[in-house]
């Protein structure tokens, strides 16, 4: 898809443990899975905002 193969991921993976330190990875993990699961409650919740069930339309 983006032309990432397994030889780049690790060199990826590599580049970011020199650069947080593996002290510092476990905590970088937990916090971009608490932002994707943000994100993904956020897009749920947003259909519900843009249209609003029928009951709710205001009427004319």
């Amino acid at each position: 898809m983006f032309g990432f193969g397994i030889p780049e991921l690790i060199i990826i993976l590599v580049v970011i443990l020199l650069i947080v330190g593996p002290s510092k990875l476990p905590q970088l993990g937990s916090s971009l899975g608490q932002t994707l699961k943000s994100f993904k409650k956020g897009m749920n919740d947003e259909p519900r905002v843009i249209n609003p069930k029928d009951d709710e339309k205001p009427q004319n």
